[in-house]
């Protein structure tokens, strides 16, 4: 089994930079595919980025790419999202992810993701 908890929410104004953290507890994130994914007011959660278990793979939504970078520390069991450029479309709960992935495992699919954490909120707002 796999704890995961986010941190780093918060609110900017459009324009800004947060940065999510996802630890992992329990067991090693080794070996781990882990996504963030992010679940605005109203809508269904959505991906937003993946990182493969060596980082050797990573996958980004579209309306995030260039602003958003995913990058692990598996010797800290740390995940994590840097998000720049903010909009206030990117306002929602995010929540960090992982499923036991190989090499280029990167997957958005949210249904094949096993564990999950309890979400931080990011408000973007002026």
């Amino acid at each position: 089994q796999v704890q995961l908890a986010e941190s780093g929410g918060g609110w900017v104004e459009p324009g800004g930079s947060l940065t999510l953290s996802c630890a992992a507890s329990g067991r090693s994130f080794i070996r781990n595919t882990v996504g963030w994914f992010r679940q605005p007011p109203g809508k269904e959660r959505e991906f937003v980025a993946a990182i493969s278990w060596n980082a050797a793979k990573t996958q980004y939504k579209e309306s995030v790419k260039g602003r958003f970078t995913i990058s692990r520390d598996n010797s800290k069991n740390t995940v994590t999202l840097q998000m720049g450029s903010l909009e206030p479309e990117d306002s929602a709960v995010y929540y960090c992810a992982s499923r036991p992935g190989g090499v280029y495992d990167a997957t958005s699919d949210k249904r094949l993701y096993s564990y999950w954490g309890q979400g931080t909120q990011v408000t973007v707002s002026s």
